[in-house]
Formats: C-alpha cells, structure tokens, sequence
C-alpha cells in the first residue's frame, strides 16, 4: 500500500472516529448520563457495540468535564465454546478494571424455551436481572449498554408489529423497581459507522453462539426491511428517530397519555397566525474533545403533516 493510501485511510479513520466521539458526546450532554463521581458499569458482552462503546467512552474519560470511574463487566453464560480467556485478556491489555460474572443461563434458556423458537427474550431478562443486581453489588451509579440508534429503531418497529406498543429504547431509562439507571452512550451512532470502527480496531469479537445462528428471527427480519428502507429512501431511518424525539401526545390515542374525554372548545383568544421556526442549539461542547466540533451533519429534513 502506498504512502497515500495509507493518509486517506488515517484520514477517513480520523473522521469515524470523530463523528463517533461527537454522537456519543451528544448523546450524554443531551440526556445528563454521566454526572460527576459516577461509577459507570460498562457491560461487554464481546460483540462490536460493546467493544466501541468502551473504547469511545475511554477516550472521552480525559476530556469529560466531569470526572467519572469506568469498570468493565461482562456475563459468562456458560455458552458451549465460548472463549473465556478472550475478554479478560483484552481488558487487561487495556488496563481497565473489570468483572467476569458466571451465571449458566444458557442451561436455563434451552430448558424452557422449545427447539427453534427465539431465545432471545429469555435470555436478555435473565442477563438484565443478573446484572442489575451485580451493578448494586459492585456500586455502581449507571448500567451503560451498548445499543446504537439502528437497535432503537427496530425495537419500535418490533413492539408495533409484534406487541401492539408504541414503545422503544430510551437513550437513558430507570430501572421498574428504581434500583438502577440504564444509559446507551450510542444512541445517536449509526450502525454501519460502528461496523467500520470495530473492522479497523480489530476487536477481538466473540460471537453469540446461543441465538445469533436462529434463522428468521423477528429483528433479522425488521433490521433488512430497515435497510431496503433507507437505500430506497436515504434518511428514513434517521427520520424515524428523531420522531421518538418529537413525540405529540394529543396526537395519538393513548387516553392513559392525554385527557381526550376532557376537551373543550376555548375560543376566548385570537386564532393563531403561522408558526414560525425555532432552532435550538445545544451547549455540548464541553463533551466533544477539542477539534472535534466540526463537520457537523445537517439534521434531517422533515416533512410535517398538519392536522386539519
């Protein structure tokens, strides 16, 4: 490889980088998800996301404006073959402190639930109680996972298709019982821009044995029609984010949400005229390390549909 090729690759490895940290900035200044004196449980399950989410979350350490303890944890399910000298090694290298809990959930998922169906339900609460409680034990104030903004975008699309809810992945969610609060640093990174991270970094990527060989599972199936999506129609995926964020309650018909059965005419003030257009600009430098504020992507266009 040439002396120039190997400058734009450095070049083009800057910029993921980059964007990567400023999302994962944002995404913490947006929703307050490290305060100061946290303990942040960074669970690693040996996948890419983890692994990304560790490393992003390393580099900001050091110009946070809030100091912070990160330590590692990782779940042993007791997965036939599975490499348990991987990630102790990998985290050693890094000098980050770490836990390795050993729960045999495995046993249990393939007890109860029958050959061929999705064991990924079990297997996610039985992981989330396990560590839920390990987070207690150990102290810590945050539980951070490493679901991305593509992960947040199926689950809606899941629960609609397949549960009848209007319900995804909050970037930061309190645990039912309060016990515990949840944050997904990468909330606001794209999928592909971790892929691409992780080839570059080579991180020594465990894959699930337990569930990611079932075929036709429901989210395999909402992932690619995601992605026809978004090569026929760039920017649908992004758009449908940013309307979790733009939620209108008295638009939908949740009469949990909103007092329907209340409304009445008020014509006691003049019609209002045409709304105008308001941007906010958020004050989140101080988490995007220096140099890495520009570049900044145009934020989706939308096409609003009034209600007549």
């Amino acid at each position: 490889m040439s002396e120039l090729e190997n400058r734009r690759e450095r070049l083009e490895f800057n910029k993921l980088q980059k964007r990567l940290r400023r999302n994962v900035g944002r995404a913490i200044a947006d929703f307050n998800m490290i305060e100061e004196g946290d303990k942040i449980m960074v669970c690693l399950s040996g996948g890419k996301d983890s692994y990304a989410m560790l490393d992003i979350l390393l580099n900001l350490q050091r110009t946070a404006p809030v100091r912070f303890e990160l330590v590692a944890v990782n779940m042993d399910q007791k997965q036939p073959g599975f490499p348990e000298h991987v990630l102790p090694e990998y985290l050693q290298s890094l000098g980050v402190p770490y836990h390795i809990v050993e729960k045999d959930t495995y046993s249990v998922v393939k007890e109860v639930v029958p050959e061929g169906k999705t064991t990924c339900g079990l297997c996610s609460r039985l992981r989330r109680g396990t560590l839920y409680g390990f987070a207690e034990e150990i102290g810590a104030t945050k539980v951070a996972l490493g679901h991305h903004k593509d992960d947040i975008v199926e689950t809606l699309f899941l629960n609609m298709f397949y549960g009848g809810r209007l319900k995804a992945m909050p970037p930061k969610l309190r645990a039912d019982d309060g016990r515990n609060i949840v944050i997904r640093p990468l909330a606001y990174c794209r999928e592909q821009d971790i892929e691409q991270f992780a080839a570059i970094k080579q991180f020594p990527i465990i894959p699930c044995n337990l569930c990611g060989s079932q075929e036709n599972l429901q989210r395999q199936a909402i992932k690619q029609m995601l992605r026809d999506w978004d090569q026929k129609f760039p920017g649908r995926s992004e758009n449908i984010f940013a309307a979790l964020t733009r939620v209108s309650p008295s638009q939908l018909a949740d009469r949990d949400l909103y007092d329907f059965e209340s409304l009445e005419l008020d014509r006691t003030t003049p019609a209002a005229g045409a709304r105008g257009e308001h941007a906010i600009q958020r004050q989140v430098h101080s988490w995007i390390p220096d140099g890495e504020e520009e570049s900044v992507a145009e934020p989706p266009r939308y096409i609003e549909a009034l209600n007549l």
